[in-house]
């Protein structure tokens, strides 16, 4: 078993580690079917020897070639490291800088098995999420961030690490890049093959930029979404006796079980992918199994009638579920859900995404790789009745939400009835969790805000968690609207029962929703602490890029944007640069992430706080910068509570200044057409 030392000492070459291949009990991701044609086979190949020297070149050839025949991609798996792959406390890294150490742990925890979807291909989350192509650009990267110093700057080109590069002290240290490919071969087939050649990589969002913490991430998201759901679709704060109904118990989607008991109503998640359900069981998110719809349906009207906190893992496939919730409708009168949702990796239908209900999960990974033609067909038929007994449960009580997983749009795409009348592009018969339920709280200017402990020690957690609600109580105490006050609340009330819920999966982490004012509070709490010893280590501070600022998705986060620029992405692209030359640690800008490949670019930053002045200056600007980005543009696009928070920071902040739009009527437009 090799150590972090050598882990950072740049590929082992002399002599090569053994080729174990592929670990026997870890779960793999598809087959990749990139089509390639003999000579971007060759292409391929060039790309993955160019990183030996031609010593072992006649070695690894063989090699490669067979796994990019076997998998459709070369991950080069006699390169996975012999070591427990985690988080390690950042002084057991060997750097010269802290920064660099800091990225290093979030690098390894992004593939940690406990945390990673994959974590032989290298795949965090969502299926296909890159932490890096392959695992010479893990090496390499390591031994990168080992050398640098203050006066360097890493660059990564989609999961490649191009160089260390002279900057300065106030530049970020990391610079990251993935899936930049020019707009019109931004195309799904074209990604297929550019990364099987190894030259760009589907990042997902905080796979490729080293930022995700474990399921708790979504955890969060999902409780203050179903929570938000019930207030607005049933009237109700209490959702006890409720039945929320979804997919998907992955990397991500695993989240939904805890945020159900936590809102304490009934959820029951179908995942087709027994390894993947009871990861989830093991890890004591998930209350109950069964693969039996019988037992299922006995088991939720069960806890219906004793208002029972529950998560009931079904071992099948979702649309079976959906059809005989139907079914139990029809022949009893009887509806048993209430909300409903969908968190299967959607965006990725044809490779693993998506399995279609008339085909066993060993059968679809076989049909996905030996014909993927016939394979598509059957997820498109599998869509079309998968909205087909949800159009026949919303005709009653029932209320569904798109998660923004492509869910919607590519079930349009495959003919299913999704349509709303007189919609524009981004909406369809059944709201985006943005438009109805997300898209308030952004324009107020919270999002996904989160930090990790570098110590490792959950004690330096524990106090994290102090200081950010003290933080929130104070800024509560001094004021705020009855709408912020509510946020603020969910989210004083959630850090106070985390350590309760066992969140932490990785890294000593949290995450909760704050706004600009909020996210500051903290930030400064915790550099202060550094500073007196009170944290025995730096913070890492960071965010999902589905925030108020980090993202340009017209199905996801920006679907509430109404004023035509929902398809446009300077927001995004501003918020990377703008968080690059205030302060931020590393910075990433991704194409991909969520709603899937070409759809969306997003970007996310890390900042260390180390607790000194510097750090505390660079956290006020970049995090001030990082909010009042999306909710000027969200001002802008019609927003009165955006408008609201701009005119409020610019009392507050004398070095904003924002021209602030002006209200036009319809009945003024249709006269001005008229003429």
């Amino acid at each position: 078993m090799c150590s972090l030392q050598e882990l950072c000492s740049g590929l082992p070459l002399r002599p090569l580690p053994e080729n174990r291949g592929r670990r026997a009990g870890v779960p793999h991701a598809p087959v990749r079917t990139p089509g390639l044609s003999p000579a971007e086979e060759q292409l391929a190949l060039k790309n993955a020897l160019r990183y030996f020297p031609p010593d072992v070149q006649e070695v690894l050839a063989p090699e490669f070639a067979q796994e990019l025949r076997l998998y459709g991609h070369i991950y080069m798996y006699r390169f996975c490291p012999d070591l427990e792959m985690r988080a390690y406390p950042v002084e057991r890294y060997p750097c010269r800088t802290r920064a660099a150490a800091a990225i290093m742990l979030m690098i390894m925890n992004n593939l940690d098995p406990a945390v990673a979807q994959f974590p032989q291909e290298l795949v965090t989350y969502g299926g296909n999420g890159q932490v890096f192509s392959n695992w010479a650009q893990f090496w390499l990267t390591m031994s990168y961030l080992a050398q640098m110093t203050e006066e360097q700057t890493l660059v990564m080109y989609s999961g490649h690490p191009l160089g260390l590069f002279p900057s300065s002290p106030e530049a970020p240290r990391l610079v990251i890049t993935n899936g930049m490919v020019i707009p019109n071969y931004s195309s799904r087939t074209e990604y297929e093959k550019l990364f099987a050649m190894g030259v760009t990589m589907y990042g997902q969002m905080t796979a490729g930029s080293y930022c995700y913490i474990g399921p708790q991430g979504i955890v969060h998201g999902t409780v203050l979404t179903v929570l938000n759901a019930g207030r607005r679709y049933l009237g109700l704060q209490d959702l006890a006796g409720k039945v929320f109904v979804t997919s998907g118990l992955g990397g991500m989607s695993g989240a939904q079980a805890k945020a159900a008991v936590i809102v304490g109503c009934i959820g029951v998640i179908a995942e087709v992918d027994g390894a993947a359900l009871m990861k989830r069981h093991r890890q004591g998110w998930l209350m109950e199994v069964t693969d039996s719809l019988d037992r299922c349906i006995e088991r939720l009207r069960e806890a219906r009638k004793r208002k029972e906190v529950l998560s009931l893992g079904y071992h099948g496939n979702v649309v079976d579920l959906w059809e005989r919730l139907v079914h139990e409708l029809d022949t009893t009168g009887e509806l048993l859900v209430d909300l409903g949702s969908d968190q299967t990796s959607c965006h990725n239908p044809f490779n693993g995404g998506y399995y279609p209900v008339q085909l066993g999960f060993a059968e679809a990974q076989s049909l996905m790789a030996s014909d993927p033609t016939a394979f598509k067909s059957l997820v498109q038929e599998s869509l079309r009745r998968h909205v087909s007994a949800i159009n026949r449960l919303a005709r009653e009580h029932f209320f569904f939400w798109d998660y923004g997983n492509a869910f919607l749009l590519e079930a349009q795409r495959a003919g299913a009835d999704v349509g709303k009348p007189g919609a524009n592009r981004t909406e369809f018969r059944y709201p985006s969790y943005v438009q109805h339920i997300m898209g308030d709280i952004f324009s107020q200017g919270f999002g996904p805000f989160r930090w990790v402990c570098t110590s490792g020690d959950p004690q330096d957690l524990a106090v994290t968690d102090r200081l950010a609600t003290s933080a929130l109580e104070e800024i509560v105490a001094a004021g705020v609207t009855p709408a912020v006050k509510l946020q603020y609340v969910d989210n004083i009330r959630w850090i106070q029962e985390a350590a309760k819920h066992q969140l932490v999966v990785g890294s000593q982490a949290r995450i909760l929703y704050s706004d600009q004012k909020g996210r500051v509070a903290i930030a400064v709490a915790f550099n202060q602490a550094i500073a007196r010893g009170e944290l025995k280590a730096p913070v890492v501070l960071s965010r999902d890029h589905h925030d108020v600022s980090g993202t340009d998705s017209p199905f996801r986060e920006t679907s509430n944007i109404y004023d035509g620029s929902a398809f446009c992405a300077d927001m995004a692209v501003q918020n990377f640069v703008g968080d690059a030359f205030r302060g931020a640690t590393w910075i990433a800008l991704h194409n991909g992430g969520g709603v899937g490949w070409g759809e969306v670019i997003n970007g996310g930053f890390g900042l260390v706080l180390d607790g000194t002045e510097d750090a505390e200056q660079k956290a006020r600007r970049v995090l001030s910068w990082d909010v009042a980005n999306g909710v000027a543009r969200r001002c802008w696009s019609g927003s009165p509570m955006a408008y609201e928070v701009i005119c409020q920071t610019m009392r507050e902040d004398s070095g904003m200044v924002v021209t602030l739009p002006h209200a036009v009527t319809d009945e003024r437009l249709l006269q001005a057409l008229r003429l």
